[in-house]
């Protein structure tokens, strides 16, 4: 292709989707043992998804905001109101009162390829005027966010560069739709970037729109990834699956009669190879549902069938 060719193409996008971006000033109050409560401010990004002023951005933008303040590109500055969050994805809802308003599409980021261009658009640095944009690629799909526990699993990532002030701003294809939404940088890497993907976006949208907070099915298990190294140290008779280190007794597994040293190595008809598998498998079932497990104990597999429940709320909030 030409370069005024994929030139053409990129401004293109940009023209089409920058007019959704907006910038997110969001103020929480601190207390301070000398002045009391103290108002703390924090800049962010977001992207308008329909034309009635729904706008999705990351949690942690908004997270204990007593007042949250949207700027659109036309130079308005709107009152937002946090309508649903998801600390487990990093993924919120904010709703402001206007009508008709340019809005972008959310792609598809399961057919996302490595090698492909990545625009990230944002107020980065909290910088007066139009959207910062940065061009990249997308550098690995599937990665989870170092330094987090799993949950926060399958990420984008890009070497687009993504600042402070671009959290919460798309990440787009060069159609101009959203892939993903930019939620972090690694402080003195170069060129690393995560940004959520846009599938997982509209599973937390559909679960807020539906319920007003997301609903997650829950196994009450915790452990770790058996690989061969540890088949061989623990005299393991399968060398993947999770490996139960504690299973809760008022829960779902421990109700099925899980006990810890259990292997878990499938899930409803699903291999399980790591936890990242299970998590991915429990994802794709309903509350109620009954669900069958395979699992390895003293080195023969039997089957256990347990009944889903929702994740318990204080186990959501503790993870961040």
């Amino acid at each position: 292709m030409p370069l005024t060719d994929l030139e053409n193409q990129v401004t293109g996008a940009i023209e089409k989707l920058s007019e959704s971006v907006v910038g997110i000033d969001s103020t929480k109050l601190t207390h301070d043992h000398r002045f009391g409560l103290v108002p703390i401010e924090g800049q962010g990004s977001g992207v308008i998804i329909d034309p009635k002023g729904t706008i999705v951005t990351n949690h942690h933008v908004i997270d204990d905001a007593s007042k949250v303040q949207v700027h659109l590109k036309d130079g308005r500055s709107l009152v937002g109101e946090v309508i649903g969050s998801d600390p487990a994805t990093d993924v919120a809802l904010v709703k402001v009162d206007a009508q008709n308003l340019p809005f972008a599409t959310l792609g598809d980021s399961e057919s996302l390829r490595v090698g492909q261009f990545a625009l990230a658009i944002g107020n980065a640095l909290g910088l007066p005027g139009a959207p910062t944009v940065s061009m990249g690629v997308i550098s690995a799909l599937g990665r989870p966010l170092p330094g987090t526990d799993f949950v926060l699993e399958g990420l984008i990532q890009t070497d687009a560069a993504i600042n402070p002030g671009n959290s919460g701003g798309p990440l787009a294809d060069l159609e101009g739709r959203v892939i993903g939404l930019n939620t972090a940088m690694i402080p003195f890497a170069q060129g690393v970037g995560f940004a959520i993907p846009s599938d997982t976006i509209k599973r937390i949208i559909d679960q807020i729109s539906k319920n007003g907070r997301v609903v997650r099915p829950w196994l009450g298990i915790s452990g770790f990834d058996v690989n061969p190294s540890i088949a061989r140290r623990y005299g393991l008779s399968v060398e993947s699956g999770v490996l139960l280190a504690e299973v809760l007794g008022d829960s779902p597994a421990g109700r099925a009669g899980l006990r810890e040293g259990d292997i878990v190595v499938g899930i409803g008809g699903n291999k399980v190879e790591q936890m990242k598998g299970l998590v991915t498998a429990l994802s794709k079932f309903a509350i109620g549902e009954r669900v069958t497990l395979d699992v390895v104990r003293s080195g023969t597999t039997y089957e256990a069938e347990l009944r889903l429940a929702e994740t318990p709320a204080p186990l959501l909030t503790r993870r961040r």
